[in-house]
């Protein structure tokens, strides 16, 4: 195999913008693992159950993940932006009646 002569270089802009892509494709999932973690919880010693600590941490991570899906499509409305020349408003239909 012929060796490479130049390295493979990648748009520094489009290649954070398929980084956040991914990332937005991978935060159900994580959320999905994080909302099922507390059936692995081992029961405490006491015989009720811990509902107020399992509640907490439910909206908690409920909480989190709003605020990471805000934050990527904050980062990902540009890309968008660019790709279709148009604001992502601009697009949906009966839009431009505002």
């Amino acid at each position: 195999m012929p060796a490479r002569s130049t390295p493979l270089f990648l748009a520094r802009r489009s290649y954070r913008r398929r980084r956040v892509m991914d990332a937005a494709r991978m935060l159900p999932v994580v959320g999905g693992f994080l909302v099922a973690l507390p059936i692995l919880w081992r029961p405490a010693e006491t015989p009720g159950g811990e509902t107020a600590s399992g509640v907490v941490y439910l909206f908690t991570v409920w909480a989190l993940l709003i605020a990471a899906a805000a934050v990527l499509a904050r980062r990902l409305a540009p890309a968008l932006e660019d790709e279709a020349g148009e604001t992502p408003d601009q697009r949906i239909p009966g839009a431009e009646r505002r």
